[in-house]
């Protein structure tokens, strides 16, 4: 007889989670306490062992003196080396400052003299002293110091070139000597080829006779000719281009 009696169903277990979770709980609980007991301080041990560093560091013979660590240390010295480098600047700040200070009075106290020079000799009309950007300017007209269309200086200019060069030696700065003309060009048979030519040789010629005739240094004098491109005014006119005839000495600032 054929048996169509099923098999009983088996017993499913849905709580075998619960083992895995309490392991997994019991893990944790391990872990915190190890952890707890590792960070744990023993007071009365720290206690001890930071009184006696603080005694052991207060003792003369202490690598660190003044309580100062070597990051201290360290910055003590950028801040002695930053502090040594700004006092330094300040003092080359304001030797700098008595040096400019000290030739600005100079250069006055020369500017004066020639104005109590051209003052006193009625110069006014030919010499024309000026303290501009670049230095006190003297200007000689060329009826002062030249015949037209020439290079060697007239006697009338010795005096002022020697009270100049009276003056000069008391200075250190340099002074440019500058020969300018107006825009007629030389006449036929000049010796000088061009306006540059005349004015050239004009500022040189002064340059000369500071130097050889009163015994000036070289080294602190230059001349440059400008020609007729540097003018005061227009050429237009008789007047205008006297005013542009000339010879400039500037004592450099």
């Amino acid at each position: 007889m054929r048996r169509n009696k099923k098999k009983a169903e088996e017993h499913v277990n849905h709580e075998r989670w619960l083992i895995t979770y309490a392991d997994l709980i019991t893990l944790l609980l391990v872990f915190f306490i190890i952890m707890y007991a590792m960070s744990k301080v023993d007071v009365s041990k720290y206690d001890v062992l930071a009184s006696a560093l603080q005694h052991q560091f207060k003792q003369a013979e202490t690598f660190l003196p003044k309580n100062n660590g070597i990051a201290g240390k360290m910055s003590n010295t950028n801040s002695n080396q930053d502090q040594k480098q700004t006092d330094q600047m300040d003092q080359k700040n304001d030797k700098d400052k008595a040096e400019h200070e000290k030739k600005e009075k100079e250069l006055q106290e020369f500017k004066n003299k020639i104005d109590t020079y051209i003052s006193e000799h009625q110069l006014d009309a030919l010499i024309n002293v000026a303290d501009t950007k670049r230095g006190i300017a003297i200007t000689l007209d060329d009826v002062f110091l030249f015949n037209s269309g020439q290079a060697v200086l007239k006697p009338p200019a010795f005096d002022i070139l020697n009270k100049l060069a009276t003056l000069l030696p008391g200075l250190k700065n340099k002074v440019s000597i500058e020969g300018h003309t107006d825009s007629v060009p030389v006449a036929t048979g000049s010796v000088f080829r061009d306006n540059w030519g005349l004015s050239s040789e004009r500022a040189l010629n002064v340059l000369r006779y500071l130097t050889q005739k009163n015994n000036l240094n070289p080294t602190q004098f230059v001349a440059t000719g400008y020609a007729d491109t540097v003018p005061k005014t227009d050429n237009d006119t008789a007047e205008n281009r006297s005013k542009n005839r000339r010879v400039e000495i500037i004592i450099l600032r």
